[in-house]
């Protein structure tokens, strides 16, 4: 039986589902996470042969260790993952020093740098801004000369909305290089239009199984800045011309055996190098969307997302022919800084929705910032329904 260690089961909370799928194609699971036993989930527990207790997964030498261990104790690991954008480097550099098939840390640096995601973008024939590199405000001030206000600056290497700052006038570029952290920043146009993911399964022979699409129509540094309110829905269908993109940037970075999910810019308004309508390339991101959209694509899609990933990677077929759901999975998030200022108690919401609601709870400290506090997912047959529920949600009192 192949042996395969998944990294951090125990976060997200749905992250256990990928072990259970894993173990009933045929795996052997083993995981390492950092959640004590009496803490994870009874689902995880009857998933995997064994569960490794590493409090410290950002410490590479402990989690060396513990990937050290179960190789001794079960033999030779056929896989390596986590699915998290936050455990990439780490996962590539286990595979590398225990000779495990998979991602390695030489091909991370044209996934991790959105710099030089674009001339893989190129390659594949999409479009995308133009840009600078910035390590010096001179780098800054050359790009602005030839392009104006406003501007977009963010780390060439990192993930959401940290750090990321639009920038409209040279009163905002003073402060932004008073605080800047001390590593390179990218920065390009300011972009209007919504990102739009295309999310997908690869299979080891890097064709798409599964393919969906999310949209989200708030800006991921207004969340995190904290002036808008958090909301985005899976789509049952993927548009044939985003779905072409897509699978294009799939060939041109040659992904085999991994979920991935490409973020592009639908415009809104024409540009100097796409108009509007079109979509142009944004970030490469080789995992799973985050936090609980793997849930919301299994109940927009009427799939089981969690199988289609353990069934491709154990060289099985994936049929999706049954597949005729089709609906609209709707994420939508409160403040806590916000919470007497809602028209509608939570309470009230769980009763007008109780036949669309699928998860509600509380964010963990670690996604709330980007994503507000208080989570409700809603699914339902039109899109027109789902934004009534957001607008539910967030309406506020008068």
């Amino acid at each position: 039986m192949e042996n395969f260690i998944f990294i951090s089961p125990d976060f997200p909370k749905n992250y256990d589902k990928f072990c259970e799928r894993l173990k009933s194609v045929g795996f052997n699971v083993l995981a390492i996470g950092s959640s004590p036993y009496d803490q994870i989930s009874q689902k995880l527990r009857d998933s995997v042969s064994e569960y490794y207790y590493c409090p410290h997964l950002d410490d590479y030498e402990s989690v060396y260790r513990a990937v050290a261990f179960l190789i001794f104790k079960y033999g030779k690991i056929k896989y390596l993952e986590s699915n998290n954008e936050h455990w990439l480097e780490s996962d590539a550099s286990l595979r590398r020093d225990f000779n495990i098939e998979g991602l390695s840390p030489s091909e991370l640096i044209e996934i991790k740098h959105k710099s030089k995601m674009k001339d893989y973008y190129r390659l594949a024939g999409v479009k995308c801004a133009s840009f600078a590199l910035v390590k010096v405000q001179a780098d800054f001030d050359d790009f602005l000369e030839d392009y104006g206000y406003p501007l977009f600056i963010k780390p060439d290497v990192g993930v959401g909305a940290k750090d990321s700052y639009k920038i409209n006038n040279d009163e905002e570029k003073k402060t932004f290089f008073q605080s800047k952290k001390d590593f390179t920043y990218i920065v390009e146009p300011f972009i209007e239009g919504t990102i739009v993911s295309f999310d997908a399964t690869i299979d080891l022979n890097g064709d798409i199984v599964f393919a969906t699409s999310h949209v989200f129509p708030v800006a991921n540094n207004e969340i995190a800045l904290g002036s808008s309110d958090d909301y985005y829905y899976s789509t049952p269908t993927v548009d044939k011309d985003l779905f072409a993109l897509g699978e294009r940037v799939a060939k041109a970075f040659a992904i085999k055996g991994r979920n991935i999910h490409l973020e592009f810019f639908k415009l809104t308004k024409d540009t100097t190098f796409a108009k509007k309508g079109e979509y142009i390339g944004l970030e490469v991101n080789m995992r799973s969307p985050g936090a609980y959209i793997p849930d919301m694509i299994s109940q927009a899609s009427g799939v089981d997302y969690y199988d289609i990933y353990a069934r491709m990677m154990k060289g099985l077929k994936v049929d999706l022919a049954a597949n005729t759901q089709q609906n609209y999975a709707l994420q939508v998030s409160r403040r806590k800084e916000e919470i007497n200022n809602y028209l509608y108690s939570d309470e009230e919401i769980k009763a007008m929705y109780q036949n669309n609601i699928t998860d509600t709870g509380t964010y963990p400290e670690i996604l709330a910032a980007g994503m507000g506090d208080f989570y409700y997912v809603g699914l339902f047959p039109e899109l027109n329904a789902a934004l009534d529920f957001k607008n539910d949600v967030l309406k506020r009192k008068i």
